[in-house]
């Protein structure tokens, strides 16, 4: 068995080739060394037992499932919404970019306490103030529609406060291949929470006949996380865990990370790609429940939404759509992307952009032929939304790892974090609901149902100018990945920073400005 094998054998399957941490008999190996030497201690280096490390990660993986429940919650009963304070599309769209927009320039600064300050506290008190907020944005009366605005907003203060900060302490937990593994179930929640709000949020709404409730099952639930961080969650030692030595690079300032990177072709384009990518699942994050649920009112499958309750199955389909696609999407798309690295070194990128190719027709025809056949549009859709959302987002943090040198890694993850929320789904969501409104002649069934269809179409194109970036990147990717283990190369014989670095990686997220002791990878679509 070659050493190629070896890694890919030891890797877990959401693991990064390119990145991988090692095999796990030299780590054993290692540490049986350490023991014979008497230099490990009985205790684990991070302070926490083997048990309540583990409850740490389901208690995190809990909290994260309902964070993303709560993103959702509003997508699922948006109609009822809409039909309560008499909005237009425009201002529905408001709702998902208020949040993403607060979320996405709180993170850094959430990041920066958790580097200095007890991070079980930070999420303690974020967590807290996200349930409180979520909870106040239930009872907003009819006429303050800016309340809730406001209230989604402060919504997204709450999360970043969170999703920050647990991937670190589950950093700080394990090592190597194990911490790989259970980082990848913490994200495992990022589809599968995304998919119970749209379920939970519209069951619930049909039940009690109000979707104010809806908006009150992820409070309590929090409230509770809240205690089990207090009282089972224990702090672990920063950095204990990476007590070995890993290679040191030089440092260089800031100016000259950005100047490096703007030469970075790959990196360059691989941002505008995934912008293409956040700005479609974005879009149909917040509006594809409202149309699906207009197409069944216009071809008078379903009665009309006229006494502020809509009583519909689209969110909780779509939200078993997204359960099913985000664990299909995560398993192929990786598998897919390894078996052609033997072929080709521009494997990551041509997944990348086969990935939006082939969405694009799918959710053209979902889009253009709604009204015909409502089987037919869920069975696009969901092929359509695991190509795209899957196949594209995993496969791509590998990519930037290896075209990147380590000590620019954080900075040009969070730059493509910041352009990609940015430029993609902090204002896509919006943009769909303004060219709907400007489309609309009238307020009939009909209009409402083609104003939204034909700004969704965007959609379908915005996918198409994604995949041909992705392409584009693919032309540069061999040479900025030579340019990058050049450096490595280089770097190593010169003077280090001391810094410590997480050398593995997870395809199903993506970098935030989290830690300046280890760098960990954080999710942002949905």
């Amino acid at each position: 068995m070659s050493a190629a094998d070896v890694t890919a054998d030891t890797a877990p399957f959401f693991s990064s080739d390119s990145e991988a941490d090692g095999p796990e008999e030299q780590e054993a190996a290692a540490a049986a060394g350490r023991r014979a030497e008497g230099a490990e201690p009985a205790e684990p280096a991070s302070g926490v037992s083997p048990v309540r490390a583990l409850l740490t990660v389901f208690i995190l993986c809990y909290i994260n499932l309902l964070n993303y429940m709560d993103r959702f919650t509003v997508a699922g009963v948006l109609p009822d919404i809409e039909n309560y304070f008499l909005i237009d599309d425009s201002k529905s769209g408001l709702l998902q970019t208020v949040f993403i927009c607060s979320y996405m320039f709180l993170a850094p600064f959430f990041g920066y306490l958790g580097d200095r300050h007890n991070r079980k506290y930070i999420m303690s008190a974020g967590i807290t103030f996200w349930s409180v907020v979520t909870l106040a944005s239930s009872f907003t009366p009819r006429e303050h529609f800016w309340a809730l605005l406001l209230t989604r907003g402060l919504v997204g203060v709450g999360e970043a406060s969170y999703s920050t900060i647990a991937p670190t302490i589950i950093a700080d937990l394990y090592v190597g291949g194990r911490r790989t593994n259970m980082l990848s179930v913490f994200y495992f929640a990022i589809p599968v929470g995304s998919g119970l709000g749209y379920i939970v949020g519209s069951q619930v709404s049909n039940v009690t006949k109000d979707w104010h409730y809806a908006l009150r099952v992820t409070p309590a639930l929090g409230l509770f996380a809240v205690l089990l961080l207090l009282f089972v969650v224990q702090e672990p030692k920063r950095g204990a865990v990476e007590a070995r030595p890993d290679h040191h690079l030089r440092q260089t300032s800031w100016i000259k990370d950005l100047q490096a990177l703007s030469k970075n072709c790959s990196f360059l384009l691989s941002t505008l790609g995934f912008t293409a990518v956040a700005f479609v699942t974005g879009s149909l994050a917040l509006w594809a429940p409202t149309f699906l649920l207009r197409a069944a009112v216009f071809t008078k499958e379903r009665p009309p939404c006229t006494e502020g309750h809509c009583a519909s199955s689209d969110s909780l389909i779509f939200g078993a759509i997204t359960c099913v696609t985000g664990v299909l999407g995560v398993f192929s798309g990786v598998q897919v992307s390894r078996k052609l690295r033997s072929r080709t070194p521009r494997a990551d990128p041509l997944v990348c952009a086969a990935g939006l190719l082939l969405s694009a027709p799918f959710l053209y025809l979902a889009i253009v032929f709604a009204e015909l056949s409502t089987t037919a549009t869920y069975t696009r859709l969901s092929i359509g939304t695991c190509l795209l959302s899957r196949l594209s987002v995993f496969v791509l943090t590998s990519c930037l790892q290896y075209v990147v040198v380590p000590t620019r890694r954080s900075t040009a993850e969070a730059l493509q974090i910041v352009v990609s929320h940015l430029l993609g789904d902090a204002g896509s969501p919006y943009l769909i609901g303004v060219v709907s409104d400007s489309l609309r002649r009238n307020d009939s069934f009909m209009w409402q149902f083609r104003s939204l269809q034909l700004s969704l179409l965007l959609c379908s194109f915005v996918a198409v100018v994604g995949g041909a970036f992705f392409l584009a990147t693919a032309l540069f990717i061999e040479r900025d990945r030579d340019r990058a283990e050049k450096h490595v190369a280089a770097g190593e014989t010169g003077a280090g920073s001391g810094a410590i670095r997480i050398s593995g990686t997870v395809w199903i997220c993506r970098t935030v400005w989290i830690s300046r002791t280890v760098r960990i990878s954080q999710p942002i679509m949905y």
